[in-house]
């Protein structure tokens, strides 16, 4: 089975209606239908629920977790072993440090990326990326 996992942006692109809104959708329809198993670093999970609160205040951004505990995606605690890959990855690329965390997950469990943000170019040739704009 496939595996993918979801940087904040992407999480973000479908819950804002963003331009790719549609390829996560996919992600997610596949999710649900046993196709793909999905994940996401609780940092990253984080992140979608910071910036939603800052953008759209505290009461969206507690809807969009409760919206995010429903889908079919794996939220993964950042544990010391990827902590620490998160960290060597970040010290040995331009890629931003939350950033790190997802593609960290990715190449732990052997999954594509699947992200909006132009930051993984940096990290491309480590793993697949599932871009969810401009491709």
């Amino acid at each position: 089975m496939k595996r993918v996992v979801l940087d904040a942006s992407a999480l973000m692109t479908f819950f804002e209606d963003r331009p790719g809104a549609g390829k996560v959708e996919d992600l997610i329809r596949s999710g649900v239908e046993g196709k793909r198993q999905l994940f996401m670093s609780v940092v990253n999970w984080g992140e979608v629920y910071y910036s939603t609160w800052r953008a759209k205040g505290p009461g969206v951004a507690r809807k969009v977790v409760e919206d995010i505990a429903q889908l079919p995606i794996q939220i993964v605690d950042a544990d010391l072993e990827l902590t620490g890959s998160a960290a060597e990855l970040r010290a040995e690329s331009k890629l931003p440090y939350t950033d790190s965390f997802a593609a960290s997950l990715a190449i732990a469990r052997r999954a594509s990326l699947a992200t909006s943000d132009r930051d993984f170019a940096h990290v491309e040739r480590k793993l697949e990326i599932i871009w969810t704009v401009g491709e």
